[in-house]
């Protein structure tokens, strides 16, 4: 297996209110392989994929009725401090909760962490020890 993920899916409850967060809010341009019941954004190289909650737990075979912390955080990371401060405040703007303003952390850098609509965990931070390229991807050693 090679080391690499393609897509991430995130289960939504209603994914009418998930696209006006995604699109309308975070300004993020959905791709036209989207379907009614699915929608796909590029992640310059992977991609996420919103889903019916119900959907994608049956299609798992498992309960929907999974609530609270699910042991999971996405991450948006940044250049700076202040594009921290602005993407939280963007996510907020647009329906988002911040559960935890950006403050400096225990391993140097600067982060905080909103959720979307249906609660997903999404960290954003900038770490001052990992280089980004011009497509915002992270560049490890």
């Amino acid at each position: 297996m090679q080391q690499r993920l393609t897509l991430i899916t995130l289960g939504v409850r209603d994914l009418s209110r998930s696209l006006k967060f995604y699109e309308e809010g975070l300004g993020w341009k959905k791709s036209s392989d989207s379907q009614d019941a699915v929608a796909f954004f590029s992640l310059g190289g992977m991609v996420l994929s919103l889903f019916g909650w119900d959907s994608l737990a049956a299609d798992a075979n498992q309960s929907a009725a999974g609530n609270g912390f699910r042991g999971i955080t996405l991450a948006y990371n940044t250049r700076s401090r202040e594009e921290t401060d602005a993407v939280l405040a963007l996510a907020a703007k647009a329906g988002g909760t911040i559960v935890k303003p950006a403050e400096e952390v225990f391993w140097g850098g600067y982060s905080g962490y909103f959720t979307d609509p249906d609660g997903h965990l999404f960290e954003v931070a900038h770490n001052p020890f990992w280089e980004m390229n011009e497509q915002g991807q992270v560049l490890l050693p």
